[in-house]
């Protein structure tokens, strides 16, 4: 296996260690080059003896650094230096599979892939993993993975994930929690499926792995309405939603009273929302662990927003704004608006909730609105100085929607300056009351 050098920085030290552009790197001080991981990881040392290989013949190049950490200059075709690792599972809940046909080709991609886990916190099934990747997780000390587990019923989860060796797979949490590496899972809950009973024997047996198992965050099916010919699901009602609550509190009571008070399972802010129950507080959500996964997001933005309003002083903001967001975050910005139009005199801030008509309306959530769907919902209405939209909207590139509208297009089509707000209540408050300046 080799990986080959794109470029070469100027006055790096791989520069100077006569490393050129088109050379195979096959291993740093003995250890095999696979891809990202392994050539972060094996640089990190003052001096570096490299094996490359140049028109069939090897050469070698030896690296003294000043300090261990710093990288050496070697820059590669594709930020893997590999193909990214996609999923071989047929999940009967996979929001991939409900995608409309026509959108741009990263939509369609499933990924499933450890080195995606460490760097940018996606979560893998483990059904991806060969054993030199667990292995290599377990020798780097590769830590926090963030692992989708569904269900620890082996039967169960091959059935979910239509994969014969999803359920074997799950004794890899076993390898992982002795050799103490560190796991947030998540538990995408189906109606019928692996709730009630099955959530408690979940919930019971990766409390097992603690303190390794650090959080496991339970999240209910998202259902668009292109799902035609796909497994029967249906979304969670008003007692199903506050039946998972329920589960996970008692579990919680029961695990705390062994474990100094610690929470291990959290119920995703959509639970709350679909049981029309009062969210936890920020306390309640200790070091949001799971905020990626809608977990606690809407109580630290409201923690965040309440000390941004009490840390700032009152004054008179002639200002109008709009405030877009999904069904989901509606009532929260309704409130927060509330209160920073009483502290600041002639602030007006009007909160429009956008239904998701490309996905479907049971879809919530802001970072599946479309460009379309903000168009055709705040056409012609009164803006005001400035519109305010949710940064998960867009892609990472804070450029796009999911349907290619872009960011620009939607502000000329508005006609007024338009605001991707991150989930931070500091700022969403500056935003509110100085636009940014």
């Amino acid at each position: 296996m080799s990986v080959k050098v794109a470029s070469v920085c100027e006055g790096s030290y791989g520069e100077k260690a006569g490393i050129l552009s088109g050379d195979e790197l096959l291993s740093i001080n003995g250890k095999e080059i696979f891809d990202v991981l392994d050539y972060r990881f094996y640089i990190q040392a003052k001096k570096l003896s490299l094996v490359l290989l140049r028109q069939g013949e090897e050469v070698k190049a030896n690296i003294r650094k000043s300090d261990e950490f710093s990288d050496i200059g070697l820059e590669f075709s594709t930020y893997l230096m590999d193909k990214q690792h996609t999923c071989k599972n047929k999940c009967v809940f996979c929001f991939v599979d409900q995608m409309p046909k026509g959108m741009r080709d990263t939509l369609y991609f499933k990924d499933d892939d450890s080195r995606m886990s460490f760097l940018f916190g996606n979560y893998i099934t483990l059904t991806g993993l060969c054993e030199r990747e667990v292995q290599r997780i377990i020798d780097m000390h590769i830590s926090p993975i963030n692992i989708s587990v569904h269900t620890m019923n082996p039967d169960l989860r091959v059935k979910m994930m239509k994969n014969p060796h999803a359920g074997e797979v799950l004794k890899i949490l076993d390898r992982f929690s002795e050799n103490e590496i560190q796991m947030n899972t998540q538990l995408v809950l189906c109606p019928g499926l692996n709730d009630g009973d099955e959530l408690r024997y979940s919930l019971e047996e990766l409390s097992k792995l603690y303190p390794y198992v650090k959080s496991i965050a339970a999240v209910p099916v998202g259902l668009t309405k292109y799902r035609d010919g796909l497994y029967p699901l249906r979304t969670y009602t008003k007692d199903e939603a506050a039946a998972v609550i329920d589960i996970i509190d008692e579990f919680n009571a029961h695990y705390a009273f062994f474990n100094d008070g610690q929470i291990l399972a959290y119920a995703s802010d959509e639970f709350y929302l679909i049981a029309e129950r009062p969210l936890p507080t920020a306390e309640y959500y200790g070091e949001f662990s799971q905020l990626d996964n809608g977990v606690g997001v809407c109580a630290l933005l409201k923690d965040e927003f309440t000390n941004a309003i009490a840390d700032t002083q009152s004054r008179s903001v002639n200002r109008t704004v709009t405030i877009a967001t999904g069904d989901a975050a509606y009532d929260l910005l309704c409130e927060l608006s509330h209160m920073a139009e009483e502290k600041f005199n002639g602030l007006k801030i009007n909160v429009i909730k956008i239904i998701n008509n490309f996905f479907g309306e049971t879809v919530t959530v802001a970072g599946l609105i479309t460009g379309q769907d903000y168009k055709a919902q705040l056409k012609g209405k009164a803006l005001g100085d400035a519109l305010l939209i949710p940064r998960v909207s867009l892609r990472n590139e804070g450029d796009k929607f999911l349907d290619d509208v872009t960011f620009q297009e939607l502000e000329e089509f508005l006609g007024v300056k338009t605001y991707a707000v991150p989930n931070d209540g500091y700022v969403l408050l500056d935003m509110l009351i100085d636009g940014g300046v």
